[in-house]
């Protein structure tokens, strides 16, 4: 039997500081770090409202797996969500969706 216990990796600034020392992750993260902010700012808005993936996929009329896939898909890149969905999403966290150029 295995003994070895499952020890999550803790994302906090000390985690991040050390992947973002490696110069191929580093130039990879700062090419889409747009994309990550987006993504901090939703999955942000989730954990403020309290809501799990499922209760947000309620709220906009959808299924949790296409919340799961929502979020996962601005990390993969396979799929930009549109503005709309976007939107539903913001509203269904209790914010609204604001875009700028700056």
């Amino acid at each position: 039997m295995n003994n070895d216990i499952y020890q999550p990796v803790p994302h906090d600034a000390a985690f991040r500081e050390q992947l973002l020392s490696n110069p191929a992750v580093k130039a990879d993260y700062d090419a889409n770090i747009t994309t990550y902010a987006i993504l901090d700012e939703i999955l942000s808005a989730r954990r403020e409202a309290g809501l799990t993936q499922a209760q947000v996929a309620e709220r906009m009329g959808t299924k949790a797996s296409a919340v799961a896939r929502l979020e996962s898909a601005l990390v993969s890149g396979k799929h930009s969500p549109s503005i709309e969905t976007l939107r539903k999403y913001a509203a269904a966290v209790g914010k609204r969706l604001e875009v700028r150029l700056v």
